[in-house]
């Protein structure tokens, strides 16, 4: 993949995420402006701030998306949905859900591949994009190739490395992985730990096709 991109083309693969327990109104609307700035793809915050994240990127071309069973992805099903349909029913363009991570250690596939199908139906439904988080750093590669294929077959849109709640963000070789098992049929989101232009393009370069990062303005800046 051709990782020769302008600052303006760089910013169109950045979710600009501020996902943090203490952000306040006043920080997430700093964070709508700098993604407007730099016309990233999106603004990625906590349900909560949605409607505000709405109004503020109304007339743009930045999406405001949301998490959904976030950090730990042990919510229950319906509760999963519930959060993803009330999201977008206040403004949310895409949703990125975390994958029931003890489930699929366990080798449970059927639940895994339901409980992603149930959001991705309530999703689609709507209109909207799903990516699935799989939190990469809790799995091995035969785990990481099983949650991107539990997400296909479930209908996800994307699959996602990690929350940037774990021990580890994205990895390289993990993305690599990622876009290996799903080809050109699904996007491949990285997220957590990327804090330079370089580490950018790396990931891209390894097959991201969205990167999800608050580090944004120093990425995009240098």
């Amino acid at each position: 993949m051709d990782t020769t991109l302008t600052t303006a083309q760089l910013a169109k693969y950045l979710d600009h995420t501020n996902l943090k327990p203490n952000a306040t109104a006043a920080d997430i609307k700093e964070t709508c402006e700098e993604a407007v700035k730099y016309n990233t793809a999106s603004v990625c915050v906590n349900s909560h701030w949605i409607p505000l994240v709405a109004e503020a990127l109304k007339g743009t071309a930045v999406k405001p998306i949301t998490v959904v069973g976030f950090p730990l992805g042990a919510t229950n099903t319906a509760t999963k949905v519930y959060e993803a349909i009330t999201a977008i029913d206040e403004g949310a363009e895409e949703i990125d859900m975390v994958i029931n991570i003890g489930e699929l250690i366990g080798g449970n596939n059927r639940f895994v591949i339901n409980d992603i199908q149930a959001i991705a139906a309530a999703v689609h439904a709507k209109g909207k994009l799903l990516k699935v988080i799989l939190e990469t750093s809790y799995l091995n590669d035969d785990q990481i190739v099983a949650g991107c294929q539990d997400s296909e077959a479930a209908g996800a849109d994307y699959v996602k490395t990690s929350t940037g709640f774990s021990s580890a963000g994205a990895k390289v070789a993990d993305v690599a992985l990622m876009r290996k098992t799903v080809g050109d049929r699904l996007g491949v989101k990285a997220s957590g730990g990327i804090h330079s232009r370089q580490e950018a393009l790396a990931m891209i370069k390894a097959g991201a096709s969205r990167l999800g990062v608050s580090a944004t303005t120093k990425i995009l800046a240098n």
